[in-house]
């Protein structure tokens, strides 16, 4: 069965995951969420597992830029309008097991749950 990773294809994480997956011989479709964007349901199903406070990558240079009135008071529903219009701050990549996801790439993690 082919998971899903989802990223952006310039960004080093994501590079990483792509060459862990390959390496260890993992199936995947590669879902560029610049180009092809993302769904709603999705990043709900996302920020109910994990929390939209792992979801929303703060870190990123676009978050960053952010006025800080788009910041302030931030919620699971107003971090989801911000990650649907600039897909660019979701942390990456989710990878989806079908039954899960894994956020953000640590070879450990994907080992333990792909076996």
């Amino acid at each position: 069965m082919a998971h899903t990773l989802y990223g952006i294809p310039n960004c080093d994480t994501v590079k990483k995951a792509r060459v862990w997956l390959d390496q260890h011989g993992r199936a995947f479709v590669f879902h560029d969420y610049k180009k092809a964007g993302i769904d709603r349901a999705s990043l709900e199903r996302w920020v109910v597992e994990h929390g939209w406070e792992t979801v929303l990558n703060r870190a990123g240079t676009t978050f960053r830029a952010l006025p800080e009135a788009d910041k302030a008071g931030l919620d699971a529903d107003r971090a989801i309008s911000l990650m649907l219009a600039q897909p660019s701050m979701i942390k990456r990549p989710v990878l989806d097991l079908g039954d899960r996801t894994l956020v953000g790439f640590k070879p450990d993690l994907y080992a333990a749950a792909l076996g």
